[in-house]
């Protein structure tokens, strides 16, 4: 059930407390209160009765900033983006860091990439453990280091005779 706050002086405005906006934005109350801190949404005006009211329009906003965490831009990244954004003028600030978000998340795909490949060839190894690997060509390349071996061509060997 929706209770909406009609504020002093706002004929006809509708205002949502703090509790409606987290449900319907799908946050907590302590994320609300953080964004408000951070600057990322506008400090809501007080009711009579001195509870929050936030125009409906702050939902819409909690969404675009947790969409925008979903696509990988820190709370910074996003309170930036909503400043640009705020100033009413076009700017290729979204595209440009759309694009340097895109290189990152290639990078890591390449390295989580890597680490499957890595992750596959213990397990077809039949490895038994990080530091004692009994299995016979064992892929883990710090099995040998737990055991105060080196590798040969790793900084200090011990040369061999």
């Amino acid at each position: 059930m929706r209770q909406d706050i009609v504020l002093q002086g706002g004929p006809g405005e509708s205002y949502l407390r703090s509790g409606q906006v987290a449900e319907q934005a799908g946050v907590n109350l302590q994320t609300l209160r953080y964004y408000e801190r951070r600057g990322l949404i506008a400090e809501p005006a007080r009711s009579p009765g001195g509870h929050r009211a936030y125009p409906p329009e702050t939902v819409t906003l909690l969404t675009v900033i947790k969409a925008a965490q979903r696509l990988g831009f820190t709370l910074e990244e996003v309170a930036e983006l909503l400043d640009t954004g705020r100033r009413g003028h076009p700017t290729p600030d979204l595209r440009e860091r759309a694009q340097a978000k895109i290189a990152e998340v290639e990078a890591k795909i390449a390295d989580l990439t890597t680490i499957r490949a890595a992750l596959v060839q213990v397990v077809s190894a039949g490895c038994d453990s990080l530091t004692h690997c009994t299995c016979p060509d064992c892929p883990l390349p710090f099995a040998d280091l737990a055991e105060g071996h080196r590798a040969p061509n790793a900084p200090n060997a011990p040369k061999e005779s």
